[in-house]
């Protein structure tokens, strides 16, 4: 596996990294397991919480370094992200300052004694990591687990190497213990090596359902627990009370922020209404049309090229595929004249069940809108789907929005928004979007041993 940044805007190589090899990853999990033991034995949590605060005083401090190492590496706009790297900033003092309160011991109401479980560390987490959110994918395991007391190793994506280092050398520089964070250029098989190891004891993923399937299938081989993170067709019902001003100011960001390379991006729009979809059809074209494709390290740009030359053909065979089947196009799918892997802002409509596109996550800035009589047609088609990660409800309703939302069947639903990621509120979802949670306490407690002890009545 080639590890390169490859400029997304100009296609240009910037920088090749050389693989590790089998002696570097049994050093580093050698030396991962070590701190986990002296971790155990010592305790250390307070060290690890000004070391953590470190970590955001760093971020912050060079976020326009971090930045733009990430759209170097995958093409993000520079302005999205500078915000991942101050996102990254908040999560890691939220787990500083949490981890002590989710650490507290739980005791249980027992008529056969006292019984309560403590948090304990479990050892090494390998991590696999994706592209799209370079720093975000590993901060989200990295800050609870490092509080936790268990070390983290990380594969990513080979297309954003630079990030990846450079997330090594920010832990280094905020004076973690060695072991604490290894970033390692790895191939497929040195990662099931890494997995079936005995001193790793837990795997988290976010990727694809292929990558989450094989990953699982190595975690569960070799009885490791694993959380995974997959992908997402998710679901934006429009009810026909909703705030069509409210929209406006949402659409643009709920589709197109990553140039549509979000995992809960809004893919599938549902909108109750001939009235509103006509309405809403129009509105999204004339915001897609604002779309400005460029240098995404110039600030006016507002549509950044996709991660790779690979993804731009994807995502172009994609609409055509839909196309091919029946969908009708609304707008977009013309070509760009640049060297970049920009791809236009496309609508399409008229997509049938039998549409093989109607099942398939589009990771670019495609919209697929979906005309319905009912909210209960709503309902039926944001489930018929293989994912379920996240969705959207719009309406003036609170109590409808409660009771729609309650109904789909996803780990997310976001009420008259677009995604959103907090610190503070759990991440994840069911079906083939993956299980487990990161961010919380929810996240918080991932790889955590509960551990009971229990003394019976009269002993």
């Amino acid at each position: 596996m080639a590890y390169k940044t490859i400029y997304p805007y100009t296609n240009e190589v910037l920088k090749d990294f050389d693989n590790h090899t089998d002696a570097d990853l049994d050093n580093a999990l050698a030396t991962a397991h070590a701190l986990y033991k002296k971790w155990r034995a010592e305790g250390g949590l307070e060290e690890r919480k000004a070391i953590l605060h470190k970590v955001a005083e760093i971020l912050r401090r060079d976020v326009d370094k971090y930045a733009e190492v990430m759209t170097k590496d995958m093409g993000k706009l520079f302005t999205e992200a500078k915000g991942e790297v101050e996102l990254c900033a908040d999560i890691a003092d939220y787990f500083a300052d949490k981890a002590e309160d989710f650490l507290q011991p739980y005791t249980f109401d027992s008529p056969n004694g006292d019984a309560y479980y403590i948090k304990q560390a479990v050892g090494v987490i390998f991590m696999v990591e994706p592209w799209n959110f370079p720093f975000y994918q590993i901060m989200r395991v990295f800050a609870p687990n490092f509080m936790i007391g268990n070390p983290t190793v990380l594969k990513h994506a080979s297309i954003c190497p630079a990030s990846a280092q450079a997330f090594d050398d920010l832990v280094n520089e905020a004076g973690a213990p060695k072991g604490s964070f290894k970033n390692l250029f790895l191939s497929y098989g040195q990662v099931s090596q890494a997995i079936a190891d005995p001193r790793v004891q837990g795997v988290a993923l976010t990727g694809s359902e292929r990558g989450g399937a094989s990953i699982a299938a190595e975690a569960g081989a070799n009885l490791k627990k694993s959380a995974l993170e997959l992908g997402g067709n998710d679901a934006f019902i429009i009810l026909e009370d909703a705030d069509f001003d409210l929209l406006n100011e949402t659409i643009f960001f709920a589709r197109l922020y990553n140039a549509g390379q979000v995992c809960t991006s809004s893919k599938r729009f549902i909108v109750v209404g001939e009235e509103n979809y006509n309405k809403f059809l129009d509105m999204v074209v004339d915001k897609f049309k604002t779309a400005k494709w460029g240098d995404p390290m110039d600030p006016e740009t507002t549509l950044a090229p996709l991660s790779s030359a690979a993804a731009k053909e994807e995502v172009l065979g994609q609409i055509q595929l839909a196309l091919d089947n029946g969908a009708r196009l609304v707008y977009g799918n013309e070509p760009i004249d640049h060297p970049g892997n920009f791809v236009m802002p496309t609508v399409i409509t008229d997509i049938t069940k039998e549409n093989p596109i109607y099942n398939t996550e589009i990771f670019g800035p495609v919209a697929s809108i979906y005309k319905v009589d009912s909210e209960e047609e709503a309902i039926a088609l944001a489930n018929d789907s293989s994912y379920g990660l996240g969705g959207t409800v719009f309406s003036s309703d609170p109590d409808r929005v409660n009771r729609v939302a309650a109904q789909i069947e996803t780990g997310m639903t976001f009420v008259n928004n677009g995604w959103a990621s907090h610190p503070e509120i759990p991440f994840g979802g069911i079906k083939n979007s993956g299980y487990g949670r990161e961010l919380s306490h929810l996240g918080f407690d991932a790889f955590v041993n509960e551990h009971l002890v229990f003394r019976a009545n009269g002993r």
